[in-house]
């Protein structure tokens, strides 16, 4: 898809609504969702894809490997999906605290292993 910047001016309801302009809507492939990024002192909206990547098919190969089944593997799933979100946005954090001081030293294995061999 090119890059071509558009505008298209929409009007906001007093509920907080507004209507995503046809052309965009097919263009982009919305369907239900959208995902909506604060970003830069702007809204940036997105299909949201039905992809996986929150990880939850390595997830569920690991407990599945752990012998796991039925309700058990659930609970635990459950349990591995709610770490996911928060383990990322600490690798997110950890990554733009290194690039804001500059250090540029840390090594992939620091990122992601937090210094566990």
């Amino acid at each position: 898809m090119s890059q071509i910047a558009e505008r298209k001016r929409v009007t906001i309801s007093v509920k907080r609504q507004f209507t995503i302009p046809q052309k965009y809507y097919e263009l982009l492939g919305f369907e239900s969702d959208a995902e909506c990024i604060l970003q830069d002192g702007g809204i940036f909206i997105r299909p949201l894809r039905n992809e996986p990547s929150d990880f939850s098919e390595e997830i569920l190969a690991d407990l599945i490997t752990q012998g796991l089944s039925g309700q058990q593997l659930l609970a635990r799933f459950k349990e591995q999906t709610k770490k996911v979100r928060p383990a990322v946005q600490k690798l997110i954090e950890e990554a733009d605290e290194t690039a804001r001081s500059g250090s540029g030293k840390r090594s992939i294995n620091d990122l992601f292993c937090s210094g566990k061999s």
